[in-house]
């Protein structure tokens, strides 16, 4: 009953926040459907693509609910106990994390569908725009290095209940072959549509069912997909960079419509399994303040660990360099923007209740990916049976896998974006270019690090992430200042999120240079740690600059 209480009232608060607070910041906004969005002025059937709500809500939401909102929450409930992480994730999404990506894909339609690096450029300088484009280029090198890793290990080791599967069946090659079968759907998909151009509802009969089927088929070829951890890493970014490349109806498009249908789905099997199962909380509510390790203190890891689950900065990135390029009317930002975070909250509640529901002394040495797997299956198992367990388990580590894989082509796309903007290199070669430079460091670290180095890059990624969104919010506050309108929605999340995330880093790299002589991935990420700081600091005094310039007084005419 307790754990039905909580979900009811999780459900009630983002659903009155998009109602009430999501509606209000639409009209401060003054979003209006009469002006013609990017998607139709710039139509080139490859990047702009006036897409349904529908249809691009699935794609967007694909994209950004990856493995941080299940790996955070679950990995900050086990260190701190689950009711400091259910605050979080529902106050700062309905405050901070929604708010940050309606606006932050508002503004990259009002912008010309330009990236929240060149508003930042627009509103802060030519200097800060570079800074911002270092910024979120770092940014996503750690996104693509710790989601290719974890997404690899899951292809190599799936998931600890199925280890004792029939020696025919190979728990990580069926879930890598689920994923393979997947991807391939979704480019079969893409070409159907654009050479066929059948009507939706057809589209989505056929083809969400057959992702099913591929799951299925996972399971009975799973030995053929055997493979080292480091090699299906390196062919994860050989498929990132032709991902990267190919126009967005051939698989951007249709693999996160098929990706929403699947988050649909594990959201749909994890409600099951809150109302029905009839599970009770092994969790306790709070445990330290002080959980040592890689999460640290309560404050401010607690925020940074669970990351994507509240608030999250490469969601900008996403609204303003994909989802912002095929947004059909204005008033859909609110639908996809403010919606699609909401939604992404409740994924990280369905993932804290994998790990609330089991003793703690059954979960050590579980990875985030088997924990979140092991509860989608064994909620599943309620609706097909007991005797499909190997078909539920496999699908909910498929389920994590793909949404990870969703990220790193996505990631590699906007490096791709970053690196042409940058240059002002528009061409086809500057996209090769862009996309090579994006993903050269990945293969480095994947090549030369040992195998899970995503636990030691997971921190540093979560807290370069939350100070993205901080920066994106900055950004954003000064354009808002700037067409005088009302801020503080605005500047009071971007203070907090600012200073819980220098904090953070600050202690990381002190932390990291502390091992740095005998640990090189520690060198590393003190020193990226280091830069990120220096960057925001820089991007901080630009904006105070730009607005006491705004403010002076203009110097009278001299006679």
């Amino acid at each position: 009953m307790q754990l039905t209480l909580i979900a009811i009232v999780f459900l009630a608060v983002i659903a009155l926040a998009y109602w009430l607070y999501g509606s209000w910041i639409a009209r401060l906004m003054g979003l209006d459907d009469a002006q013609q969005t990017p998607a139709h002025e710039r139509e080139d059937g490859v990047d702009y693509v006036p897409t349904s709500p529908f249809y691009l809500f699935g794609q967007h939401f694909a994209a950004i609910a990856a493995a941080g909102p299940i790996a955070g929450p679950i990995i900050a409930c086990q260190a701190f106990g689950w009711l400091p992480c259910l605050l979080w994730i529902g106050l700062g999404v309905v405050l901070i994390g929604a708010v940050h990506d309606f606006l932050a894909l508002a503004a990259s339609v009002r912008h010309g569908a330009r990236s929240i690096a060149d508003i930042t450029r627009d509103h802060l300088g030519p200097r800060a725009g570079v800074a911002m484009m270092a910024f979120i280029w770092l940014a996503l090198v750690y996104v693509i290095v710790a989601f290719a890793d974890i997404t690899a290990s899951s292809f190599v080791t799936g998931g600890e209940e199925l280890a004792n599967a029939a020696k025919t069946f190979h728990p990580g090659g069926a879930v890598a072959a689920a994923s393979v079968f997947y991807l391939l759907l979704a480019v079969v998909m893409g070409f159907v549509q654009k050479y066929f151009n059948p009507p939706l509802w057809l589209v989505t009969i056929v083809f969400v069912p057959a992702t099913f089927v591929m799951v299925w088929l996972g399971t009975k070829v799973s030995s053929y997909f055997v493979m080292d951890a480091k090699w299906w890493a390196l062919l994860i970014l050989v498929y990132c960079c032709i991902a990267s490349m190919v126009p967005v109806w051939s698989l951007l498009q249709p693999r996160g419509y098929l990706g929403g249908f699947v988050l649909y789905f594990a959201l749909a099997i994890g409600v099951i399994g809150v109302f029905f199962g009839g599970y009770t909380i092994q969790q306790p509510a709070f445990k330290t303040y002080d959980a040592g390790g890689m999460t640290g203190m309560l404050f401010p890891f607690l925020f940074v660990t669970i990351a994507c689950g509240a608030c999250s900065g490469f969601h900008g990135l996403v609204c303003s360099g994909t989802t912002s390029k095929q947004i059909d009317r204005e008033s859909h930002t609110q639908v996809v923007g403010y919606g699609g975070m909401l939604a992404e909250a409740f994924v990280a509640l369905i993932a804290m209740v994998t790990v609330m529901i089991v003793a703690q002394k059954d979960l050590t040495g579980l990875k985030p990916g088997t924990i979140y797997g092991n509860g989608i299956g064994e909620f599943m198992t309620l609706v097909i049976g007991e005797k499909h367990r190997n078909f539920a388990i496999t699908f909910g580590a498929m389920a994590f896998s793909t949404f990870v894989f969703d990220t790193v082509d996505v990631s590699t796309r906007l490096g791709r974006y970053i690196v042409q903007e940058l240059f002002r290199w528009p061409t086809r070669l500057g996209a090769w270019v862009g996309t090579i430079m994006t993903v050269l460091l990945p293969v480095y670290f994947i090549s030369f690090a040992p195998a899970g180095s995503w636990v030691k890059f997971w921190t540093l990624f979560g807290a370069s992430n939350q100070l993205l969104a901080a920066l994106t919010l900055l950004a954003i506050t000064v354009w808002l200042h700037q067409r005088r309108q009302h801020v503080a929605f605005t500047l009071i999340p971007m203070l907090f999120v600012l200073s819980i995330t220098l904090w953070a880093l600050v202690k990381l790299t002190i932390a990291s240079f502390a091992t740095a002589t005998r640990d090189p991935v520690a060198m590393v990420n003190g020193v990226t740690s280091a830069a990120l700081i220096a960057l925001a600091l820089y991007l901080v005094i630009a904006a105070i600059g730009r607005v006491r310039a705004e403010r002076a007084p203009v110097p009278a005419a001299v006679a």
